[in-house]
């Protein structure tokens, strides 16, 4: 059995992933201080717009789109940023462009700046872009990932291959055919595809949006590539999937989902995290005592005992899902008083994740 540590000694990216509420962020955090005190370069990345990890971290500023260094212990650094996904599509059209008049271009264009920064896949497509650009980062040797709630962190997972689809779908090609063919203008009034379209969105904001992918020319390659090098990190063996997870039924329904979800991909869970948990306390005495006091913490006792067998038995379900390995190590996190909003209450889910 592999256990987290050794999970995290091998890896060159992490990805924290589950349903929302049951401490993935913390998790990932937690993982990122690890790391940093083992000597390692670590940097996470939260694409949940939800701002957790700056609190889980105790960053009151908030974080932003450029990594921000923590003062952290041990021989390593630990970084941290949210994505912001108009700034990272903006840096991504500036390094594809053929030349700055091209970019300008395109950021100035009217459809670019209203809508492709809001259109469906657009923050998983940049998440999977700022992912690709970190691990190629040399201030850098780990990358953690902090996915948003299962269903959109799958999103996320396909972003990659989603937006060499587009690239290859008539509608793109029928808008790139002017450039391509060595003219400048498509006429919308001659083409019924567009035409009814138009008639639907509107004459001037297809016009900017025909615009926006003419100005696009020569850029699908670049596009393609990266996400070509995006799906293959993911499927590599330096990048590894903690499932986290909290011991209620809704939760473990939804961390089967994505192990099943993962294993259609030909992905598996690396390691579960399993939080929030009752904690396991000693044998109750054989007999019930008398004294009044001595009565209720026993039965105390008694309850906490059965609360945690029937969060084990509730847990097993996950550990026996199509995508988990049989022998994949598990790590229960015991409940605690309060939420975490300070490096040092992060200090103490470091400890009880690897002691």
């Amino acid at each position: 059995m592999t256990t987290l540590a050794a999970h995290l000694a091998a890896a060159e990216v992490v990805i924290c992933c589950g349903s929302g509420g049951v401490g993935k962020t913390t998790t990932a955090a937690a993982l990122g201080l690890e790391a940093a005190r083992s000597g390692r370069r670590a940097v996470v990345i939260t694409i949940d717009p939800a701002k957790r990890l700056a609190d889980a971290l105790g960053v009151p500023g908030g974080l932003g789109n450029d990594p921000l260094r923590l003062d952290v212990p041990g021989n390593g650094e630990l970084w941290a940023l949210m994505l912001d996904t108009a700034t990272t599509f903006d840096g991504l059209v500036r390094s594809n462009a053929a030349d700055a008049e091209q970019a300008e271009r395109i950021l100035a264009n009217g459809f670019y700046r209203n809508v492709a920064g809001s259109l469906s896949g657009t923050q998983e497509y940049m998440a999977a872009e700022r992912l690709h650009a970190l691990h190629l980062d040399p201030r850098f040797d780990l990358v953690i990932v902090d996915t948003p709630p299962t269903r959109s962190a799958l999103d996320f997972l396909d972003a990659p291959g989603t937006i060499s689809r587009f690239i290859d779908h008539p509608l793109f090609k029928l808008l790139m055919m002017p450039t391509r063919r060595g003219l400048k203008v498509l006429n919308i009034a001659t083409q019924p595809l567009l035409r009814t379209i138009g008639k639907v969105v509107g004459g001037d904001v297809l016009a900017d949006a025909v615009a926006f992918f003419q100005a696009f020319a020569g850029m699908e390659t670049g596009f393609r590539s990266r996400a070509e090098d995006v799906m293959a990190l993911l499927h590599s063996d330096v990048t590894r999937f903690v499932l986290v997870a909290s011991p209620r039924e809704d939760t473990i329904e939804e961390a089967r989902y994505f192990a099943k979800r993962l294993h259609q991909t030909d992905l598996e869970v690396a390691a579960i995290v399993v939080n929030r948990c009752t904690p396991e306390f000693g044998e109750p005495p054989a007999k019930r005592p008398k004294p009044a006091a001595q009565a209720v913490l026993y039965d105390n006792l008694v309850e906490l005992r059965a609360n945690a067998a029937t969060e084990r038995h509730q847990a097993a379900a996950l550990l026996s899902t199509t995508g988990v390995p049989r022998d994949v190590h598990t790590t229960w996190v015991p409940t605690l008083p309060g939420d975490v909003h300070t490096l040092a209450a992060l200090a103490t889910i470091r400890t009880l994740l690897f002691g």
